[in-house]
């Protein structure tokens, strides 16, 4: 009896991961910016045209610090939270990609002043772009963003393309289990 149980427990688990699985499913915190695309699809990278926005920047300090500057930012000024937060990406020594400032997206262009918010915080609006995206389900650990990197190379690299600028866009915030989070790196074009 503890074969055939056996058996059938192996042919279930066999059957079950034969079966595709999904790669991701968006979990919704906060509104997207006007105009703006939903992320995915997951595991592959895409092309996609985002519409001019306007965002809250700061650079300097820790991911920590970054964050809870524009968080008091928009409290302060009673700007609506949106998703996704914008993390501009830069290269260091190792190749590695590592923050180089956060940006908090806004509704629309016609929420909140342009201009300095005080010494950290400063917004303004940012052109239409055009870029490469891969988007991925979990954290946002080096090994996930080296992943990220490394399929949009090789997208940008069958394209003759080179990248402006990397962006790390996360789409959620610490209520959602970091398995659930969604992250999109991305190449920006133009």
């Amino acid at each position: 009896m503890k074969i055939k149980s056996l058996l059938f427990s192996f042919l279930t688990v066999s059957t079950m991961a034969d079966e595709p699985q999904p790669a991701g499913i968006y979990v919704e915190e906060a509104p997207l910016p006007v105009g703006w695309p939903k992320p995915g699809p997951y595991e592959k990278v895409t092309e996609k045209r985002y519409p001019a926005y306007r965002a809250a920047f700061t650079s300097g300090g820790t991911e920590t610090f970054t964050f809870w500057t524009l968080f008091a930012h928009i409290k302060r000024k009673d700007i609506p939270m949106t998703a996704p937060v914008e993390k501009s990406m830069t290269a260091a020594d190792n190749g590695k990609l590592r923050q180089q400032s956060m940006a908090f997206l806004y509704q629309n262009d016609r929420v909140g002043t342009l201009g300095a918010d005080g010494e950290k915080v400063e917004v303004r609006d940012v052109p239409a772009s055009l870029a490469l995206g891969y988007t991925w389900q979990g954290d946002d650990s080096q090994e996930n963003v080296a992943r990220a990197k490394a399929a949009l190379d090789a997208s940008l690299n069958l394209r003759k393309a080179t990248a402006k600028s990397f962006r790390l866009l996360g789409y959620n915030g610490p209520g959602t289990p970091r398995d659930k989070r969604t992250w999109e790196l991305q190449a920006v074009l133009d």
